[in-house]
């Protein structure tokens, strides 16, 4: 056995769950989101490494798929740790969904589509700003989690810095 040699897991998938992390948690990243880069690489190699290793152990008796909705059912939990409130509104359940995405594609990986991999990672982050350009684009979409105050427009102030009548 070389020290080189993974079996059963293979670098093309290796290096595909790098690259699937990376590309989802650097938009998440860039946006300030609490799943950045190293957590999203993790999330989506963890997975695949279950995968992969399930793959290898199956037989008559054991069922893959049961690790696969356990591997689903504990990353529903490292999601709702990311979901909190705050004043009155929910935050972080995207960055839940994308942890579950992250998860999805290392199931996609560890079955053997190491690539489809990459390009699901890509069309999660055309999703994600893609919608968010929208959303800014359209006022009527701007309603309730999704309004964003810092875009309203100022109050009118006199040259003192104090608010006018006309903004009080």
């Amino acid at each position: 056995m070389s020290v080189i040699d993974i079996s059963p897991l293979t670098w093309d998938a290796l290096l595909c769950c790098f690259l699937s992390g990376i590309i989802i948690g650097l938009e998440r990243q860039l946006r300030g989101k609490p799943v950045g880069m190293r957590t999203s690489a993790l999330i989506c190699l963890g997975t695949y490494i279950f995968i992969a290793i399930t793959r290898q152990v199956s037989n008559q008796i054991t069922d893959p798929s049961r690790i696969v909705g356990q591997v689903i059912t504990g990353i529903g939990f490292l999601g709702a740790g990311v979901i909190m409130a705050r004043h009155g509104a929910i935050l972080g359940v995207t960055s839940a969904a994308a942890i579950w995405v992250l998860a999805a594609l290392g199931v996609v990986i560890g079955l053997g589509f190491p690539w489809l991999g990459v390009k699901l990672a890509l069309l999660t982050v055309a999703i994600l700003v893609g919608v968010d350009l929208v959303e800014r684009r359209f006022e009527f979409l701007q309603r309730g989690v999704h309004h964003n105050p810092g875009a309203r427009q100022k109050h009118p102030r006199d040259p003192s810095g104090r608010p006018t009548r006309d903004s009080q």
